[in-house]
């Protein structure tokens, strides 16, 4: 009885955390009392290839014992892939509550600990141009994560939670998207410096005032329920007079915003340094909320070469990056050779339909061939309807709904890892259109952090290679470069004498 009461007071404590450090310490002692902490010794597991982490985990710690590492940097060179024997199975990481198997655990450790040696160390068969060169192409094939912000007005500040959780980690990824208010936190967060960032997660200078309301009628004739240029300044406040190639500049981050044509024979598009290095970030932040019937469509807005604003494809317009790519997969792996995608979804008519990965593959083990055909059926004729429908409708604002409606239907909404809030209740939808403010904000901001520390340890086994390529990558590019200042000091004394 006393197991079970202290096993209750931990549960309701861990749903209380304030810190990830103390939710850590709560859930670390949950999976002790209740066993879960023996199932992360076992090797064994039919979610992932147990064998196969375990032999190339040997084969790495006798490589790096070996006085010469050559065969050291070809193991790495040729066995580093990602999510190698499915160890990044969400099924690995919803039992215990804290961490997986200590296998993938020791792996990752030995991978990482492996590329520092050969970064650190001096090899006969790797001079430093080769070993650069060996660290680029080995990060270009392992990949990078990205992460997507949804839309969802207010709510998106729930965004705001999840990037300082895992900021905090060290986990945050240097590509991130957003669509509608997730372009916003994207923007934001890509325009910040990491300095700034600490200050804005605790809501310090953030311009609150976004939402001002039109009289009614005028959304019926396309120019939208709420007013434009309120929203106008509270972006331009918030994210700065700040180009897509100035922002990244400036802190090193990929900004990607989704906007979408008015126009049905254009594709969505998405914004980004490599895509519209011009473009100020404000602007398409502000198309791509441009939500139909609230906001009317968006001209977008670049800069000259000397910084004056000038319209970007004059005539088009612009509207809710949501409508038809609310998390654009595709188009990020192709520019970032993307690996890995952290889905953080708050849309409110997406939520309550969302299940955690874990469970949303168990249902899809556990449901029957003709339940699965018929989803599937279902989804197919009716996103075809709604596609039929919308290239009918001569109205503006009806095609907007139906396309809206589609996008719905024919989006996939998750990740790798998919983040969402624990479930909306009424007071979430009555903020949703409503301009925050400091309560709200704390709010929001503590459901997101609540939402990310349980899956840090997932994001983490995903990251982490990644990270400590780039790290060694950069100190070694850092050391040559000193290197030959060093040797063109040196010339330039001699010379002198």
């Amino acid at each position: 009885m006393l197991l079970k009461t202290r096993i209750s007071q931990l549960q309701r404590a861990l749903q209380e955390s304030t810190s990830y450090a103390q939710w850590q310490e709560r859930a670390e002692e949950l999976d002790a009392m209740t066993g879960l902490d023996l199932w992360r010794l076992e090797m064994e597991s039919e979610d992932y290839d147990f064998r196969l982490i375990r032999e190339r985990l040997q084969q790495l710690r006798a490589y790096q014992r070996q006085p010469d590492l050559c065969d050291l940097v070809r193991a790495l060179r040729e066995g580093l892939h990602h999510d190698l024997g499915n160890m990044g199975n969400p099924m690995l990481y919803g039992r215990a509550r804290h961490g997986t198997k200590h296998l993938i655990e020791d792996y990752i450790d030995q991978v990482c600990e492996s590329l520092e040696y050969v970064a650190q160390h001096e090899i006969a068969c790797l001079p430093i141009d080769q070993k650069i060169k060996f660290f680029r192409e080995t990060a270009q094939s392992f990949g990078q994560p990205a992460l997507m912000l949804s839309g969802g007005a207010t709510l998106g500040l729930f965004h705001i939670g999840v990037c300082k959780a895992l900021q905090e980690q060290d986990l945050l990824p240097e590509v991130i998207s957003g669509s509608s208010a997730g372009s916003l936190m994207a923007a934001m967060i890509g325009t910040h410096t990491d300095e700034e960032l600490r200050a804005l997660y605790d809501g310090d200078d953030f311009f609150m005032h976004a939402w001002s309301w039109r009289r009614w009628y005028r959304g019926f004739f396309g120019e939208g329920f709420a007013e434009q240029a309120q929203l106008e300044q509270f972006l331009r406040r918030n994210i700065g007079e700040y180009s897509f190639g100035e922002a990244y500049a400036r802190t090193g981050r990929h900004i990607n915003v989704t906007v979408s044509p008015v126009n049905m024979l254009h594709k969505p598009r998405l914004m980004n340094e490599l895509t519209s290095p011009y473009l100020f970030v404000w602007s398409a932040v502000l198309a791509s909320c441009a939500v139909p019937l609230i906001f009317p469509p968006v001209t977008l807005t670049t800069q000259d070469g000397e910084g004056h604003e000038l319209p970007y494809m004059p005539g088009q317009l612009w509207v809710d990056g949501s409508v038809k790519s609310d998390l654009p997969r595709t188009r990020l792996t192709h520019l970032y050779d993307v690996n890995f995608f952290i889905a953080v979804q708050v849309n409110p008519h997406v939520v309550p339909f969302m299940l955690d990965d874990r469970d949303r593959l168990e249902r899809d083990r556990l449901m029957s061939w003709p339940a699965r055909i018929l989803r599937e059926e279902l989804k197919f004729h009716g996103s075809g309807v709604l596609n039929f429908l919308r290239h009918q409708m001569k109205h503006e604002a009806t095609r907007q709904l139906f396309d809206h409606a589609y996008s719905i239907i024919s989006q996939r909404y998750n990740g790798d890892v998919t983040i969402v809030p624990p479930g909306y209740r009424l007071h979430h939808y009555r903020h949703m259109l409503r301009d925050p403010n400091a309560r709200i904000w704390r709010q929001f901001r503590l459901e997101g952090e609540r939402a990310t520390w349980p899956k840090i340890a997932m994001i983490r086994s995903h990251i982490r290679i990644a990270r400590t390529l780039k790290r060694c990558l950069h100190d070694l590019e850092n050391n040559r470069q000193r290197r030959q200042n060093d040797v063109i000091d040196l010339h330039r004394d001699l010379g002198q004498h």
